[in-house]
This record gives C-alpha cells, sequence and structure tokens, in this order.
C-alpha cells in the first residue's frame, strides 16, 4: 500500500494500473485489489477507469496533523539538547510587528555566567540576530518603511542606526543563512541565530544562542543550524536540494 501511494505522489496527473504495477514490481491483479481498498477509503481517487490519483482525504489527514504541530512543542527537545552541547542559553523567538517575542528558552542554573532571556520579553527587530532573520526575509520596500517607523533607535554604541548599515547586514543574513547580535542589543552578550520554517517554507521564528561576547564559539554554528533544520522539518518543511 505504502509502495502505491508513492508511486502515485510521485506522478502530478493520473497513473495507469499497468503503470503502478511495474513500478511497484506487485502483481497487476494485487495492485488492482490494494487500489480498490484505497479508493474506498477515499485515500485514492479513480476518475475514470483503470487510472489513479491520490485522494482527498490524505489532505484531509495532513491538515489535522498541521494543525496539531506547534513551534514551540517541536523545539523544546532540540532546544535542550542543543543547551547540552553549548552550556549557554538557547531561545526560540517569534515575530509580533516591529519586535520579537522569546517565546522558550532551554537553560541551566548550574552552567555559570549565562546570559538569559525572559519567555516573553521583547527586543527590536534590528538589534536582535532573531529579528534580522525577519527583516532579511522581508522585501526592501518593508525594510525601509520598518526604518521610517521604528526611526532604528539603538541601544548600546554598537547597535546598527543606519539603514544602509542595517540593508548591508540584512545581505550577508540572506547569504548565509544566519544572523548575529554583535553587542547590539546589550554591552557583552552577542547572539547567533539560525531560522525555523514551517512547510509552505515560510519563516515563523528563530533560534538563537546567547552568551558573553567573550564566549561565543564559531563552532557552535554548525550545530545551531542544523537544530533550526530539525525543527523545521519537524513542521514538514522540506529543504530544496
Amino acid at each position: 500500500m505504502f509502495a502505491l501511494m508513492d508511486v502515485l505522489a510521485a506522478k502530478d496527473g493520473l497513473s495507469s494500473l499497468k503503470d503502478i504495477s511495474e513500478q511497484t514490481g506487485l502483481h497487476p491483479s494485487t495492485t488492482h485489489r490494494i487500489l480498490n481498498d484505497l479508493v474506498s477509503g477515499r485515500y485514492v481517487d479513480r476518475p475514470e477507469p483503470g487510472q489513479y490519483r491520490l485522494g482527498m482525504r490524505l489532505l484531509e489527514l495532513g491538515n489535522y496533523v498541521k494543525g496539531r504541530l506547534n513551534v514551540r512543542d517541536a523545539a523544546l527537545k532540540p532546544m535542550r539538547e542543543l543547551h547540552q552541547l553549548t552550556q549557554q542559553p538557547v531561545n526560540l523567538s517569534v515575530r509580533q510587528g516591529d519586535e520579537i517575542v522569546y517565546v522558550e528558552r532551554a537553560f541551566s542554573e548550574r552552567s555559570g555566567m549565562q546570559v538569559v532571556r525572559a519567555i516573553g520579553g521583547r527586543a527590536p527587530l534590528h538589534l536582535t540576530s532573531v529579528g534580522k532573520l525577519f527583516l532579511a526575509a522581508d522585501d526592501p520596500n518593508r525594510v525601509r518603511a520598518y526604518a521610517t517607523k521604528t526611526g532604528l533607535s539603538g541601544h548600546t554604541k554598537n547597535s546598527i542606526t543606519q539603514l544602509a548599515a542595517l540593508e548591508k547586514e540584512l545581505a550577508k543574513s540572506r547569504q548565509y543563512g544566519l544572523a548575529r547580535d554583535n553587542e547590539e542589543l546589550e554591552l557583552g552578550v552577542r547572539c547567533m541565530a539560525a531560522g525555523i520554517y514551517d512547510d509552505q517554507a515560510k519563516l515563523i521564528a528563530g533560534l538563537s544562542i546567547s552568551a558573553p561576547a567573550d564566549r561565543l564559539d564559531e563552532a557552535w554554528l554548525p550545530k545551531l543550524q542544523a537544530t533550526a533544520q530539525r525543527i523545521s522539518e519537524a513542521l514538514g518543511y522540506l529543504a530544496t536540494p
């Protein structure tokens, strides 16, 4: 049954009984019997005799699964594992308007000096690593509108407060698929972030590691990106080759 459905999924149009049988290696009578059962359950459609395609029941079930998916639930275990590797706080943030909001964190009280972001805390997009990911996903007009609306106010001497500098930073984020906060929100604190995407390849959250400026390790980047990818895949995201 799984083999039959995989064959149907690989083709945009209709598939004949003969083609399905040949591609699965199943006897035509066996193929016909299984397809009849799948048609009865609406997992497969038979719009004309001997021609088949995937049915709407799969879409219904997929929507049920999608409705139960929650980025926070999908992220919590991978976040804890990443924290164990880095021994630094790992933050999950989402965008709300012109700010990011911290919705989950993984940290340990016993890990010594750490930078811990409070759940529910907010920060301007242009001053945070995750916020830059969201700005990088916007078109240039929206970025300029954001700059005009917020005035790109800064919190530290490292804050990016000029549109040209921000656009240059966002270009790097698009190129490398990650973003950084170099003591821009808080002196003595640096962050690195990677995006989390849903099944429509839409950026819905960001995963970041925050650390004292002298402790942020570039070797964490591949681990951070792999963890963000793992969470995205749990939400149905399929990376393009």
